[in-house]
């Protein structure tokens, strides 16, 4: 196992866990229509799995309504069908190469529904912040078995690994708070 126990370098990974928590919750649906909801969607086009993104320009004209003026003629379909499958809770509509996405008013039982998936991605953000830490730890452990730092030295920069898992463990709840009050009070 070859681990760093240095502070910096694990701060950069707990940060690296948080910042995908946060994709992954813009990715939730709350009441206003935002083109993130169609970032994680992959199309098969030209014999590969593509983002969206790179297939057409995503708008949200309207706070219901996302549109996908989808550039090559030939790939509207799978561009449609990839919407369709994901699962977002839209039904694309076609005209032409315009893809319009109405987004349906987010029922209670949806709400409910959007708020595990946003406590299931915390979760993940948290274990992966808690493997950092565990790391470290390990890294630290190793250390001081190897002579390199003293019983004390360990024992400082544990409390200071500890410091750090907490805060951004803190920084999760309160990410996963502020969502879920945006998604049952829209």
């Amino acid at each position: 196992m070859s681990g760093t126990a240095d502070l910096s370098e694990l701060r950069r990974r707990m940060t690296g866990a948080f910042d995908a928590f946060k994709k992954e919750l813009t990715g939730l649906r709350t009441g206003r229509a935002s083109v993130s909801l169609l970032e994680p969607i992959q199309v098969e086009a030209y014999g590969s799995h593509m983002p969206l993104s790179q297939l057409g320009t995503v708008g949200a004209p309207e706070a219901r309504m996302l549109t996908v003026q989808v550039w090559d003629k030939s790939m509207v379909k799978a561009v449609e069908k990839a919407i369709r499958e994901a699962n977002i809770g839209v039904n694309p509509m076609v005209e032409g190469q315009l893809i319009r996405c109405p987004l349906p008013p987010l029922t209670e039982e949806r709400r409910k529904e959007l708020v595990k998936l946003a406590h299931k991605a915390a979760e993940h953000a948290r274990v992966a912040v808690r493997n950092v830490r565990r790391d470290g730890m390990e890294a630290l452990k190793q250390m001081e078995k190897d002579h390199k730092i003293t019983e004390d030295e360990h024992r400082k920069r544990g409390v200071e690994i500890q410091k750090a898992t907490d805060e951004f463990v803190k920084n999760i709840d309160d990410a996963l708070a502020a969502k879920e009050k945006e998604t049952m009070h829209v």
